[in-house]
């Protein structure tokens, strides 16, 4: 059995984490959390004049019994996992986490990627270091194969193209590679894909619109997200089918400590029953880095690290 997805030691550097997404290492690193405090030790309990024994004394040996146990289990633990390790069980696989002290499960959140947040107002993509903002109207997926979308406009309807069922808006989140270039670059490079995987032809190879007639870019430029200087590029996209819809490819770097780029994908269907294109800028004026509620951004903000 492979550890769950998490935070790791990096076997390439250990002096950091990275994150094991449940079957692979990342790109994504930071820096470990910092050790817990200290428990101060619980103070003896006082001696009783009744008592054939002091009352430290007693204490003690308590702690001695629960100490010689906790040795014990371990001591059996340890042997079961090296008689099945021995027994052809199977070796595991060498790019999963070993490090013996290393938990089972993911570490604690430092303060540059705290838990996620139980806020109803907001989306949390945790691997990116983010929460976004949901608008009136949007909700958290539901039967969605795609696990990068991370809201979607509430009900669906029959796609034009007569193969299944589409939604009205979609907001789609993912990590590009730290090489790819510039977040003008990457979003110029990412807008045809994502129009494409919109409107022409979806991850089961049909075309839900009947594949795109032609395109335009309407708006693009430097935009402020997170308090980092990002880059987006929107197109408007006619289909064979249906009104067709707008395509918006939004990058800007990761405020995680990686140097992995944050692709933002919004899919709105254009005619009156597709989101207000005002819920594009809502949305990334709205997006945060995670556990900082007051670093925003949107066109005309301030503009932080680049990198």
């Amino acid at each position: 059995m492979t550890p769950p997805p998490g935070w790791y030691p990096d076997p390439a550097a250990p002096h950091q984490e990275r994150w094991w997404d449940g079957t692979a290492w990342t790109e994504h690193r930071r820096a470990p959390a910092p050790p817990a405090a200290p428990v101060p030790p619980v103070p003896p309990l006082p001696s009783s004049p009744s008592s054939p024994l002091p009352g430290g004394s007693a204490r003690a040996k308590a702690v001695a019994l629960t100490v010689a146990a906790a040795v014990l289990v371990a001591a059996i633990v340890t042997g079961a996992v090296v008689l099945r390790d021995g027994d052809g069980g199977g070796a595991r696989a060498k790019t999963a986490p070993t490090s013996p002290v290393a938990s089972p499960h993911p570490t604690s959140a430092s303060p540059s990627a705290p838990a996620p947040t139980d806020d109803p107002s907001v989306v949390v993509d945790q691997l990116n270091g983010i929460t976004l903002p949901l608008p009136d109207g949007w909700v958290r997926p539901r039967y969605v194969s795609d696990d990068a979308v991370v809201m979607t406009t509430d009900g669906t309807y029959d796609c034009p193209g007569g193969t299944g069922f589409c939604r009205h808006g979609l907001v789609s989140t993912r990590t590009a590679s730290a090489g790819d270039g510039t977040p003008e670059a990457i979003a110029r490079d990412d807008i045809e894909d994502a129009a494409d995987l919109a409107y022409d032809r979806d991850r089961l190879d049909e075309r839900p619109y009947g594949g795109i007639t032609a395109h335009r870019e309407v708006k693009s430029g430097t935009v402020a997200v997170a308090g980092r200087a990002g880059y987006f590029v929107r197109w408007r996209v006619t289909t064979a089918k249906g009104p067709g819809g707008y395509v918006e490819s939004l990058v800007f770097p990761s405020s995680t400590g990686t140097e992995s780029p944050v692709v933002v994908r919004f899919v709105f269907d254009a005619g009156p029953d597709g989101p207000p294109l005002s819920d594009m800028d809502r949305i990334t004026q709205g997006i945060r880095p995670l556990g900082d509620a007051a670093t925003g951004g949107g066109v005309g903000s301030s503009i932080g690290p680049t990198g």
